[in-house]
C-alpha cells in the first residue's frame, strides 16, 4: 500500500468515526439523513478512492466540468472503468455457498 493510500485510509477511518457519531446524535429518519449526508458522501468517496485510486482520480479530473465532446467521452470511459473496478471488489469477503 502506498503512502497516499495509507493517508486516504486514515482519512476514511476518521470519516467513519464521524459518521458513527453523527448517527448516535440523530434518530433514524429524515433529520439524520440531512445532518449526516455530507459525512456519508465523503466517506463513500474516500472508500472509492482507496479501492480504485487511479480510476477515481480519472473520474474526478475528467468529469469535473463540461467540455469538448472528447472530454465527455473520456469522462464516460473513466466512469465505466471505475464501475468495473468497484464491481471487481464487490464479492470480496462474502462467503459463497459450495
Amino acid at each position: 500500500m502506498s503512502s497516499r493510500e495509507s493517508l486516504t485510509g486514515g482519512d476514511c477511518n476518521r470519516l467513519y468515526t464521524a459518521l458513527i457519531g453523527c448517527h448516535r446524535r440523530f434518530a433514524v429518519g429524515r433529520e439524520r439523513e440531512i445532518a449526516c449526508r455530507h459525512i456519508n458522501r465523503s466517506l463513500a468517496e474516500c472508500m472509492v478512492a482507496v479501492i480504485c485510486p487511479d480510476e477515481s482520480d480519472a473520474v474526478r479530473s475528467l468529469c469535473s466540468s463540461g467540455g469538448t465532446a472528447l472530454k465527455r467521452r473520456q469522462c464516460r470511459e473513466a466512469q465505466l472503468s471505475l464501475s468495473i473496478c468497484l464491481s471487481s471488489h464487490q464479492d470480496i469477503g462474502i462467503a459463497k455457498p459450495f
